[in-house]
């Protein structure tokens, strides 16, 4: 069996929660002793350009079982091994993920190798990789100890004076920018049931009877966390996966799961000078009985932004993909919509670049923007990927149903290149070929 070694974060174990993760590291080279190729990878960049992407591929097929020592990945270029830093994600089967570094040119291959080493001799270097504290509440993430995001599964108390019907666990809030703005908000008073990013659905049909997720004055649902399945800290990627329950209230014997509902959010260290951070979500909805269940045709539901109090008609910026802004983007179609506004950073402006996915329902979902004038011009930032906006979607029991969205978090400003540029990366990944080292 391969080695784990914590101290020089090569390879590491650790129970958390219900998953043991696995995640390995590199700090610096120089291997003392003889190292093994236990397979040979090549990144294909094809047409596009590439620029700090998370990449993955399967180890199916590479025998880990058979080796001894420890685990290190290296690019090759003109002849010279590079080690990179590189994590491995536990499964059947497993999964190797890093970070292609720098810019990748359209028509290029990078060329990589993984190794097995009998013992490491490292020139230590410091890694900041991304980590985890648990409250007992929620789950905060952070990178060189600034916070990234907080996931709050525990339910949260209402204002003084507010029907404890709005109460909810989870969602996502905070989510803040590098230099530390908070840029999402929770219950304002306008919309209680306002919460950070979420990701309910307003109208669905459920064994005949209407029911509401999002607006749960109405009484009719509710979403509730369920569960932490899996929680990973490591040096190129860390983040959790979560279930959840989308809860009926009208049924004729009490309240009822609907949905099952399974998140996965990524945090990935793509950036040594943390300027920005890059966040995958993924939402895996499965209806919880054989009946099934859909999601009806309206104008706001699913994966949503409710921005920080400071942000309103006069100090935000909103940009599509397809170049609406904030007075025009509402129900257009967009890949990506990048929402800046004020903040008390260094660079004056913080914001967040949205992305879905051509694997989504629907692509490109529509958008559901609150526009110029709406809330009286103030505290009024609010947008939402809808993918039901102008169709029913029609859950089928006992399949997988997945939406998939990633945020570039950033002070300052971006334009519409690089906005480009990062939706690209993630619409379109790079094809990867892995050949094991023969037995």
């Amino acid at each position: 069996m391969y080695q784990l070694s914590v101290c020089f974060g090569l390879l590491f174990r650790s129970q958390t929660f219900l998953a043991v993760i696995i995640s390995f590291s590199v700090f610096s080279s120089l291997f003392a002793q003889q190292s093994t190729v236990i397979a040979e990878i090549t990144v294909h960049s094809g047409e596009n350009e590439y620029y700090n992407t998370p990449v993955k591929t399967s180890l199916q097929g590479v025998h880990l079982h058979l080796h001894e020592g420890v685990l290190q990945l290296y690019e090759i270029t003109d002849g010279t091994e590079t080690p990179v830093l590189s994590q491995l994600k536990p499964g059947n089967p497993d999964q190797l993920t890093w970070i292609l570094n720098g810019k990748t040119e359209p028509g290029s291959v990078r060329n990589f190798v993984l190794k097995v080493a009998d013992a490491p001799y490292l020139k230590h270097q410091a890694v900041t990789g991304i980590e985890v504290e648990d409250d007992g509440n929620s789950l905060l993430f952070s990178i060189a100890e600034r916070p990234v995001l907080n996931y709050r599964y525990a339910l949260k108390d209402v204002p003084e004076g507010v029907d404890e019907i709005f109460m909810r666990s989870g969602y996502i809030h905070p989510i803040w920018s590098p230099g530390g703005e908070v840029l999402s908000r929770i219950q304002p008073p306008d919309h209680y049931h306002h919460y950070g990013i979420w990701n309910p659905w307003t109208s669905t049909e459920f064994q005949g009877r209407e029911v509401d997720f999002w607006n749960l004055g109405r009484g009719q649902g509710t979403v509730r966390a369920k569960q932490i399945a899996e929680r990973v800290e490591g040096s190129v990627f860390g983040g959790f996966r979560a279930v959840l329950d989308h809860i009926d209230f009208t049924g004729p014997t009490g309240e009822k799961v609907a949905i099952n509902e399974q998140w996965e959010v990524n945090i990935w260290n793509v950036d040594p000078d943390q300027n920005v951070w890059l966040i995958d979500f993924t939402s895996v909805l499965n209806p919880a009985t054989e009946d099934g269940i859909t999601i009806k045709e309206y104008r706001y539901q699913g994966f949503s932004l409710r921005a920080t109090e400071k942000w309103n008609d006069n100090n935000t910026v909103i940009l599509t993909s397809e170049g609406y802004d904030k007075s025009d983007a509402n129900a257009t179609r967009a890949r990506w919509i990048d929402v800046n506004g004020i903040s008390d950073v260094e660079q004056g402006t913080s914001g967040i670049l949205f992305m879905t996915n051509p694997a989504n329902f629907n692509y490109p979902e529509q958008l559901r923007i609150w526009p110029v004038g709406a809330n009286g011009g103030i505290e009024n930032v609010y947008i939402n990927f809808n993918p039901a906006q102008d169709r029913d979607w029609k859950l089928e029991a006992g399949k997988s149903h997945a939406l998939k969205y990633r945020m570039l978090v950033y002070d300052g400003t971006i334009d519409s290149d690089k906005a480009n540029l990062y939706s690209s990366n993630f619409a379109n990944p790079p094809r990867i070929n892995i050949t094991p080292a023969s037995r």
